[in-house]
């Protein structure tokens, strides 16, 4: 009885509501990649760079949700090898064979579109060398991120147990060990790290804000969400100094990428590294904070409508890009700006649509559909306020 009451958990059904917010960031930067380049003289191009830049917070807050929700409902637990086995097993299952099915299905597309004559043998060379890379496609190394952190998960769930000290520590310290790994990579090693972004060590501020607030969470909740029960003078000037900050921090982003692709600034790789850092974890607390407020504010219906995308958000994640390349193979040659404009947000729209479409067709009509895309819900079960469960983990 005293465990089943450990494990028992406040349901947060916010947060597959940042989980949709962070999908729909993902597919604005993503739909957006060429336009930044071929629209560079466009009048519009301001546009183009700001849902480019300020919603590169997508990877990001996936990291930090992935993190919160693994320790607020682990931390409580007494960690035994029982746990610890059945974490790794839904991993396994829901995490990395969905990463292997795609790592093939990718690296098979652009074979046949691309590398046709490539011999078998270095076929497979080439693949394996990606696999274990992440670099089967230009999105997957989120998930092979993602792998990295699932493998220490235990290590720092056991530390932070086993050392209270360090979960209030754990905010500083993980922007010290991202920070340590960046400036190193730069400035230190003889031969930098090759492909740093697709190193966990390069996202630790995000992991460890999640390990922190998923702990705390139940303390933190008066001043995480904002509400008139909530409002204190001291609460009210933290919420409106965080957004503040939070804008000023995004546009700030978005403008110094604006002045480097026009080629009038160009600054330090740090700079842009130490923005766009500031940036993301600012909106982490934001998005956490909005998806509060969205829930209890929003008509019934689009809460229900962001949840359902939060919760299939995992394979939309990995099957949207195969959309976004077709839908590139055939271009629009025309002169009128107006067409292309709306080109450009067409292939916005199919990602999402498309990828939407597929994804719940899956889950409600193939069986072992997890092989494909991890652990779906049903959509015939799926309740309207979704609870913090192991599904949320396995994206």
């Amino acid at each position: 009885m005293a465990n089943a009451a450990l494990q028992k958990k406040e349901n947060i059904p916010e947060l597959q509501l940042v989980r949709a917010i962070a999908i729909i960031g993902v597919l604005s930067v993503h739909s957006t990649s060429f336009a930044t380049i071929d629209m560079v003289n466009s009048n519009y191009f301001f546009l183009y760079n700001f849902f480019n830049i300020f919603m590169k917070f997508g990877t990001t807050t996936f990291i930090f949700l992935s993190s919160f929700v693994l320790f607020y409902n682990y931390y409580s637990r007494p960690l035994t090898g029982q746990l610890i086995g059945g974490f790794y097993k839904k991993r396994l299952l829901y995490i990395i064979i969905p990463y292997l099915v795609f790592s093939v299905f990718y690296f098979a597309v652009l074979h046949y579109l691309y590398y046709p004559d490539r011999s078998l043998s270095a076929t497979l060379e080439s693949f394996w060398s990606k696999v274990i890379t992440g670099k089967a496609y230009t999105h997957l190394y989120f998930v092979y991120i993602s792998i990295q952190f699932y493998i220490l998960f235990p290590l720092f769930l056991w530390l932070m147990k086993k050392f209270p000290i360090l979960v209030k520590l754990a905010i500083p310290a993980g922007i010290l060990i991202q920070w340590a790994f960046i400036l190193m990579n730069k400035y230190v090693l003889e031969t930098p790290v090759p492909n740093r972004g697709s190193w966990a060590l390069a996202y630790f501020s995000y992991y460890l804000l999640g390990a922190a607030l998923g702990i705390y969470y139940p303390k933190l909740k008066a001043w995480i969400v904002m509400a008139k029960e909530n409002a204190t003078t001291g609460r009210v000037i933290v919420w409106l100094s965080l957004w503040v900050l939070w804008l000023a921090a995004g546009l700030s982003h978005v403008y110094i990428y604006y002045l480097n692709r026009k080629h009038i600034y160009t600054a330090n790789t740090t700079l842009f590294d130490l923005i766009w850092n500031i940036h993301a974890l600012l909106t982490a607390l934001v998005l956490l904070q909005l998806a509060h407020l969205l829930y209890r504010k929003l008509p019934f219906k689009l809460p229900q409508l962001l949840a359902r995308l939060g919760a299939l958000s995992f394979g939309i994640y990995l099957i949207h890009p195969f959309f976004l390349l077709v839908y590139r193979l055939y271009p629009l040659h025309t002169g009128k700006a107006w067409l292309l404009h709306l080109w450009y947000l067409g292939g916005f729209l199919l990602a999402l649509i498309a990828s939407w479409i597929v994804v719940s067709l899956v889950a409600r009509f193939i069986p072992f559909s997890w092989v494909i895309f991890g652990n779906l819900p049903k959509p015939k079960k799926q309740p309207a306020s979704p609870s913090v469960t192991e599904r949320q983990l396995d994206a």
